[in-house]
């Protein structure tokens, strides 16, 4: 018992000083991959870039400590974090502290969730995610994932659209117009770095040496180029106009959304007070509701308001004339005779929020991390309400079975080369607590990972503690060495990030689906193609692909494979359709493959008919019931009704291979009285060998007929 609470204190067995300098050493690896790598997802999750090293702290030891993986490595990894970013966007901005909290409470629901499953022991709940499925929203994922960088990568700034596909055509528009060539050199740079590096040695931290060489190369060079000035200093006729109107616009939205939030509250304690009281709607409830979907239409035209506003303002571009400390900006285009500008381009940076015309940002170089702030993160646990907790439950669902079924598969594939023993639910309860747990610390949602857990083993560690000096080691980043991350290029983070989902990208997934079965492959195609047009709402792809899979499974279940027997080359009974074989004239041995249940009860009986139909001198029918797993009472009845109609038609009646859960059923409903303990048979060769005597030698059929017997001669329908 104690084991199994504290799974960690197996690791101690026969642990000594030896194994502990190999978990170090493969800790400190994975460090060095696991902090810059979590500083992009951070970003890639909607989050500010610290917050990948907060989500990096506590998950990486709780998961290792009572998960049942020893070298499973945990942290923020790139479709989580897309997900958690995609269904977060619809309820705040990105970035905004509503939006940091937003995230923090949904890695606490994840946490939940997962725990629960695992507590409960329902483990086995990820496996309603189809291997399909799960490749074509895997695929889509990472080509979305890897896009979404592509305006870091080219140094521009676009506001998101509804669908991903329209965000990539403002990111080439906008590249078009302007690329800020020294952005693109340092992403370029990275992935070289990175991609060299991985082919002389695998086990060289190439993430860190391209973060460190870019790091150093941008403080010297003085890429990061800002300046902060009043709108007067911009000789541009109208700027300061656009910039209030862009201000009244962002405050127009703020304006509108805390009153729809305050509609919001007044709808629910409206709906409280009419609970139990019939189903119609009162006056006060619907103009409640008219005013929210009003105030929503409001803030949607402010939106695509502020929108062109800030592509406008975007679209700007200046060249600069210093004197000592002092700046003076002028329309690249329209530049006064006799002006020497510094020859660069400036533009304003702006986001989501109001613009301070006394204290504006203006770019004349690339964009960097920034300012980290020291130390560890602040421990609360998230305000979590009925409310949030339901708005946020269903995605939390998805990411926790897609985040598990990730980690999980990386835990399989590691346990096969180790010979580990793996427990499912208890993998659940450690990724559920890592969740939880991390939550409190200011984490986002996070799962296993494919990338640094391959750099776990292959440093050889051999237990969790690799883990823990993971965490330590993003502890004391965290505490000493964050001033040091300032100069990274957010172009730097693009292509790590990059370079991380092209692992995700499998075509081969495709192509295996549809050998095996057609309607599997055109599951991962359809739930590849679905994801990619929705996106970002990246949950319409996995819903859509498991309805499919379920649709399928129901097909499948309600129209099972009934066979007509006959005897082939090898002496044994087979599909007579399917091995091209000569069936009896007299007698139809059918074989049901799959549970008899209430779905598929009638379908027995048609196909039944269908044999009876096709064989109008048969006289004796013997169900073989080998495949038969389970019956219903609608089983049953259709089983007893059959009886009824092959005995009414004069036809004889016989079962076979009867499993002992079915003879049960039969056994409680007296339908095997009504067949007759006569008609059962232990097995199939036993039944058609009685069978074939009562019917060929004791009836009056021609006897040249029955020495031919296809039951108990081979005989091929080409020679019939």
């Amino acid at each position: 018992m104690i084991f199994k609470i504290f799974p960690f204190l197996e690791w101690f067995k026969g642990y000594g000083v030896g194994k502990f300098k190999v978990d170090f050493l493969a800790g400190l690896t994975v460090a060095l991959v696991l902090i810059p790598q979590s500083m992009a997802y951070a970003q890639l999750a909607g989050l500010p870039a610290y917050y990948g090293l907060y989500a990096a702290f506590l998950p990486p030891m709780i998961a290792s400590l009572f998960g049942s993986s020893r070298q499973l490595a945990t942290g923020p990894v790139a479709v989580v974090s897309l997900m958690s970013a995609a269904s977060l966007e619809p309820l705040a901005t990105a970035g905004s502290p509503e939006f940091i909290a937003y995230s923090i409470v949904l890695a606490m629901v994840v946490g939940i969730f997962q725990f629960s499953l695992g507590v409960l022991r329902l483990g086995l709940v990820v496996n309603f995610l189809s291997h399909p499925v799960v490749n074509g929203f895997t695929n889509a994922a990472a080509i979305i994932i890897a896009s979404s960088q592509f305006s870091k990568f080219f140094g521009v700034y676009v506001d998101k659209a509804p669908h991903h596909y329209e965000t990539m055509v403002r990111v080439a528009q906008a590249a078009m117009d302007y690329t800020h060539v020294p952005t693109l050199l340092y992403g370029i740079a990275a992935v070289v770095i990175m991609v060299v590096l991985k082919k002389i040695n695998p086990r060289i931290p190439n993430v860190l040496v391209a973060v460190a060489i870019t790091t150093v190369i941008s403080f010297f060079s003085g890429y990061n180029n800002d300046a902060y000035i009043d709108v007067s200093a911009i000789n541009q006729n109208g700027i300061s106009d656009k910039i209030t109107e862009f201000n009244h616009a962002v405050n127009e939205i703020n304006t509108l959304g805390d009153e729809r939030a305050a509609t919001g509250i007044q709808i629910d304690e409206e709906l409280k007070k009419e609970s139990g009281h019939g189903t119609s709607k009162s006056i006060a409830l619907i103009r409640l509701e008219s005013k929210r979907d009003i105030l929503t239409s409001r803030m949607d035209e402010a939106k695509n308001h502020a929108h062109l506003i800030r592509k406008d303002l975007r679209h700007m571009k200046f060249e600069a004339v210093k004197n000592g400390d002092n700046f003076t900006f002028y329309p690249k285009d329209a530049i006064p005779a006799g002006i020497k500008t510094d020859g660069g381009t400036w533009r304003i940076k702006v986001q989501n929020t109001t613009l301070d015309s006394t204290n504006l940002k203006l770019m004349g170089g690339g964009d960097v991390v920034g300012k980290i702030p020291e130390g560890l993160p602040t421990f609360t646990v998230p305000q979590l309400t009925i409310k949030s907790f339901l708005k946020l439950f269903p995605t939390a669902i998805i990411i926790s079975l897609l985040g598990f079924m990730e980690a999980i598969a990386i835990a399989k594939a590691m346990a096969a080369k180790t010979g580990q023993k793996l427990d499912p639910n208890q993998e659940l309860i450690g990724q559920g607590l890592a969740n939880i747990c991390g939550s409190i610390g200011s984490s986002y949602a996070i799962s296993g990972s494919f990338s640094r857990s391959a750099v776990n083993l292959q440093a050889g560690a051999i237990s969790g503690i690799s883990s823990v000096v993971t965490s330590l080691m993003v502890v004391i980043t965290l505490l000493f060495f964050t001033p040091l991350l300032y100069h990274l290029p957010q172009a730097v983070l693009a292509a790590v990030i990059m370079m991380a989902v092209i692992g995700l990208v499998n075509t081969k997934g495709f192509v295996h689906a549809w050998k095996a079965q057609w309607y599997d492959g055109a599951i991962s195609i359809f739930s590849f193609l679905v994801t990619l047009y929705f996106a970002p709402h990246l949950d319409k792809g996995i819903m859509v692909g498991v309805a499919l899979s379920m649709a399928v499974f129901l097909y499948k279940s309600m129209r099972p494979v009934v066979a007509s027997l006959s005897l082939g080359e090898d002496k044994v009974l087979k599909s007579a359709e399917h091995f091209r074989l000569k069936g009896c004239r007299h007698i139809s041995v059918v074989r049901f493959d799959g549970a008899l249940f209430f779905a598929n009860a009638s379908y027995l009986d048609e196909q039944v008919a269908k044999f009876r139909t096709e064989q109008p001198d048969l006289r004796y029918i013997l169900l073989d019931a080998k495949g038969i797993n389970d019956m219903d009472a609608s089983g049953e009845e259709a089983l007893a009704l059959l009886v009824d109609r092959v005995r009414s038609a004069n036809l004889g009646f016989a079962m076979c291979g009867i499993k002992g859960q079915v003879m049960a059923v039969m056994e409680r409903t007296h339908l095997l009285d009504k067949i007759g303990k006569e008609n059962i048979y232990a097995g199939t060769e036993e039944a058609v060998a009685k069978i074939v005597e009562k019917v060929h030698e004791n009836t009056d059929l021609p006897q040249e007929g029955c020495k031919n017997c296809p039951l108990t001669r081979h005989i091929p329908v080409s020679a019939s």
